[in-house]
């Protein structure tokens, strides 16, 4: 059973958080029995201690897919079980770059400092830029990853554009029609309401889709 601190807050503030705290008992990626929960307005705050990177992503993936969540400060701090050291984190980070298939690993380097990971590089499509974080966030010892890939632009604005809201329309989980799309030199911007943070979520990953796009600015608001 999660321990979970408790503070102080109005009543919907108070469901907000209980909900929240059973949603994190209810996922098992999270084991940590060290987690806090504030709330404020619909912006939830996780305090705490984890033993990997991945718990800590699991714990703030599932906040934001609890209904009436809109924003959440991530404060939990990765403390691993076993001592690391950077260069058998770096040696491991570049054994599993090496390993996948979609990640055009010779076009990326990483530098890691008391366990942070710093991925750098020019990649063709998003899924290859989000492929190398996935292979490196859940290795033993990392206590962050930060992803500072860029995208190379390969495409049309009016391209990108057509298939983006080509793509939200496909989408069972968007209502496109509350959505707006504009594109500019590989940079998209969205705009609109939807009504919950899973909803913003998946338009851009829909935008991520698109060939060409380096920059999603995702200015979608929630409406629960």
């Amino acid at each position: 059973m999660i321990l979970l601190h408790r503070a102080k807050s109005n009543i919907a503030d108070t469901d907000l958080r209980d909900r929240v705290e059973r949603q994190l008992d209810w996922e098992p990626e999270i084991t940590s029995t060290d987690l806090g929960v504030a709330t404020e307005n619909g912006v939830v705050t996780l305090t705490g201690f984890v033993n990997t990177y991945g718990e800590k992503l699991a714990a703030e993936r599932v906040t934001l897919k609890t209904y009436g969540v809109s924003a959440v400060a991530n404060e939990i701090q990765v403390k691993p079980l076993f001592k690391k050291t950077d260069t058998d984190i770096a040696s491991a980070a570049l054994d599993a770059l090496a390993a996948r298939i979609d990640v055009p690993h010779d076009k990326i380097k990483l530098a890691v400092k008391d366990g942070w990971i710093t991925l750098e590089g020019t990649v063709d499509w998003y899924y290859q830029k989000n492929a190398a974080e996935f292979a490196v966030k859940y290795l033993g010892g990392v206590r962050g990853v930060t992803d500072s890939i860029k995208m190379k632009p390969t495409v049309s604005t009016i391209e990108v554009e057509d298939k983006i809201e080509d793509a939200l329309k496909r989408s069972a989980e968007i209502d496109a029609r509350r959505i707006t799309v504009q594109a500019a030199d590989g940079k998209v911007t969205l705009r609109g309401n939807v009504r919950s943070w899973f909803e913003k979520q998946e338009a851009a990953t829909a935008a991520w889709a698109a060939p060409g796009v380096k920059e999603v600015n995702n200015q979608i608001t929630v409406v629960p």
